[in-house]
């Protein structure tokens, strides 16, 4: 049986960036389940040439690690199309609109932006690193963010603009998240706000190559050390506490294991002895949110010749929010829609054909007939994906913060927890899975340290 020190669990940007870590001082090794790198970061080429991103895409002011991995890798950033007007589509036409939020009617504007700023200023008041510790945090983790918005949006057309935000940032419905949650996964990207912004925002910049590109060169750096086709099936102990891991095809002895896949899929595996209940208990309780990314691409971005940047919001379904996703110095023109939550759970079900054509019939009533026709069109259903199984990430029903969440990223044992749920700022992003790396990695440091070593 092969022997290492480190197993890591995952071959997404945040396994790999573990073994990155690791790997010039220790013996390592990457099981993946899929045949490719990446986990929730996946490209697609288009019969021209163009590059899309079907998985996490976007980079944003205070992502400090994942701009620093960008240059170390030798790739390069570009700003997504953010220039011309908005468009929001409510019961009547359109309404043009710049900046994040839409004019609309001056009370319900007035409503929308009072709850907004109530639920920044709770956000504020809140620690990222320990959330289930704030004075409120029973009262808050006790109930929906839905209810909270019926009880602080006393319009229906703000009680609708806040549920979009909501499908954008979470790919879940309202009722689905804590109120707690909502608070946290807000503050440790700084605001609510900063996460549905576009310039200055989490949406700012793009990777030149697509971001599985990225996990591509990382993967190519560790070289052998990264096994594909490995799902792995058990873990178990053995007399003298090392880990013998058994994946399809073969097992590997370690002293250390990181796990770094979605915590959905973290219960697949049989654990021997098991784990706390407690642990048990918490995965079962982070499920994964619901999404279809869909890109069409045309022959040009012709939106742009009516002064609009491609950018729509719509409470009218099923696609709520468009991107222009164009890559500088193409002819091409891409429209990218989402289908979350409760959408995306019911057109997943859909015939792609059919799906497609419910995607296309929003994208011409948003900027006329021309959308129908793409040149090529492509989706991503990431509930039905294997070894994922939903995006963006796991989200937090109520009480799982405050029953779960004190111990949620303890290691058990010799067995540790990265990924982008197990982070504390950014958490549901790319720069979230690169932090919970490097915390899982000083972790397994410190631990591998020999008997009497000075711990610096």
């Amino acid at each position: 049986m092969e022997e290492v020190d480190v197993a890591i669990l995952g071959g997404g940007i945040s396994g790999l960036q573990a073994a990155r870590l690791l790997h010039r001082d220790y013996s390592v090794r990457v099981l993946e389940a899929r045949d490719r790198v990446g986990g929730r970061l996946l490209n697609h080429v288009f019969a021209n040439g163009d590059t899309v991103d079907l998985g996490g895409q976007w980079l944003g002011p205070g992502q400090e690690r994942m701009y620093r991995l960008v240059e170390e890798l030798g790739a390069v950033t570009w700003p997504l199309h953010d220039e011309g007007d908005n468009l929001l589509f409510l019961d009547r036409g359109a309404r043009r609109y710049r900046g994040t939020v839409p004019r609309i009617n001056p009370f319900a504007m007035v409503d929308l932006g009072m709850a907004m700023a109530r639920f920044e200023k709770m956000a504020r008041s809140i620690d990222p690193s320990t959330p289930w510790a704030h004075r409120q945090a029973a009262h808050w983790d006790g109930m929906t963010l839905q209810t909270w918005i019926r009880q602080n949006c006393r319009t229906r057309t703000a009680r609708r603009l806040f549920a979009v935000a909501v499908g954008a940032v979470f790919a879940a419905e309202p009722g689905d998240i804590s109120l707690l949650h909502a608070l946290f996964y807000a503050r440790s990207g700084d605001s609510l706000e900063k996460l549905l912004a576009v310039t200055g925002g989490a949406q700012q910049d793009r990777v030149r190559g697509g971001t599985a590109g990225l996990c591509e060169r990382m993967a190519a750096e560790l070289g052998p050390s990264v096994r594909l086709n490995s799902p792995v099936e058990s873990i178990s102990r053995t007399a003298d506490q090392r880990l013998q891991v058994h994946y399809r095809g073969g097992a590997i002895l370690c002293r250390r294991l990181i796990i770094a896949i979605p915590p959905n899929q973290a219960l697949r595996i049989r654990f021997e002895p098991e784990l706390p209940a407690w642990r048990d208990q918490a995965l079962q309780r982070m499920p994964a949110g619901a999404c279809i990314k869909c890109i069409a691409r045309y022959d040009r971005p012709f939106w742009r010749d009516s002064q609009l940047s491609g950018q729509v919001t719509s409470t009218r379904g099923p696609v709520r929010v468009t991107f222009d996703n164009s890559e500088p110095g193409r002819d091409s023109g891409l429209l990218m829609g989402f289908l979350e939550g409760d959408a995306a759970r019911h057109y997943s079900a859909m015939a792609p054909d059919e799906r497609r054509q419910v995607v296309l019939d929003c994208f011409a009533g948003f900027f006329g007939e021309r959308a129908r026709s793409p040149e090529e069109y492509i989706d991503k259903d990431w509930s039905s994906e294997p070894w994922t199984r939903g995006c963006y990430a796991a989200y937090f029903p109520p009480g799982a913060w405050t029953r779960h969440g004190e111990r949620l990223r303890d290691p058990n044992g010799n067995i540790h927890w990265a990924g982008t749920e197990f982070a504390t700022r950014w958490y549901g992003y790319m720069e979230g899975a690169l932090e919970s790396a490097e915390r899982a990695v000083r972790e397994v440091k410190w631990m591998m340290l020999p008997a009497g070593a000075e711990h610096v």
